[in-house]
């Protein structure tokens, strides 16, 4: 083949390559909106949203898309990109169990930030982690599903100081938190994503440059919330 006709090959399955993409993304973007929608009557007092799906509810992989309210519409702030949830995926609403590998599926207000920075550019209420923080996920423990600084008799629990980056950005999920029910799950929180493949224990991670966009975005008066689960469950809404 002459290098003419192999240069435009190559122009157009780049340029189809480039389009194909453009209308996944479109695709990703309807389905987070069509979610939203779906959801209105539990989103009312919500400005900032993150939606998270998946279509095969097994797949530790799924779609990040951040949505902020503008005039009774929603915007996409963040447009997708790749998340890693549940090593198991997500389970079904309510069925959510202590170890399973699984991710929670619902709507859940987010919290807290931990991080390792002292001073993080955020509106979000933070706390610096050290080596005495924890997060407790022994069931038997009165401490169960709670943060402790210091001292713990509990069996087990989650060290929020670990030797990699994965707790950097660290945001509570405010899953099982009110009230909380022993062995429906613990720690589940919205963290960096940090190698490849991007699956946690139950937890949604993105990695570092866009979670430092939510940090500086998020803010509590905009009643920032998190809907997740797998893409047929939250368009049939919750």
């Amino acid at each position: 083949m002459k290098r003419s006709n192999t240069l435009l090959v190559f122009v157009i399955l780049l340029f189809y390559s480039a389009n194909l993409h453009s209308q996944t993304n479109d695709n990703k973007i309807e389905n987070a909106l069509l979610i939203a929608e779906n959801n209105k009557s539990q989103l009312e007092n919500v400005k900032q949203l993150l939606v998270v799906f998946n279509e095969n509810p097994d797949s530790f992989t799924a779609v990040f898309v951040a949505l902020e309210k503008k005039e009774n519409h929603w915007i996409v702030k963040q447009p997708p990109i790749e998340a890693g949830i549940g090593k198991k995926g997500f389970a079904l609403p309510q069925n959510k169990i202590e170890g399973d590998g699984k991710s929670p599926t619902g709507i859940f207000k987010l919290g807290k930030l931990f991080s390792y920075e002292k001073q993080p550019n955020t509106l979000l209420e933070n706390q610096q982690i050290t080596k005495e923080d924890k997060w407790i996920d022994d069931i038997n423990s009165p401490d169960y599903n709670k943060y402790v600084n210091g001292f713990t008799d509990a069996k087990s629990f989650e060290k929020l100081l670990l030797k990699n980056d994965a707790y950097k950005y660290c945001i509570v999920i405010e899953y099982n938190t009110n009230p909380i029910i022993r062995g429906k799950g613990s720690a589940i929180f919205f963290h960096l994503a940090i190698k490849k493949p991007y699956f946690t224990a139950g937890c949604v991670a993105i990695e570092e440059k866009q979670m430092k966009l939510m940090v500086n975005w998020l803010d509590p008066k905009q009643n920032p919330t998190i809907i997740m689960g797998n893409l047929t469950v939250l368009k049939t809404g919750l």
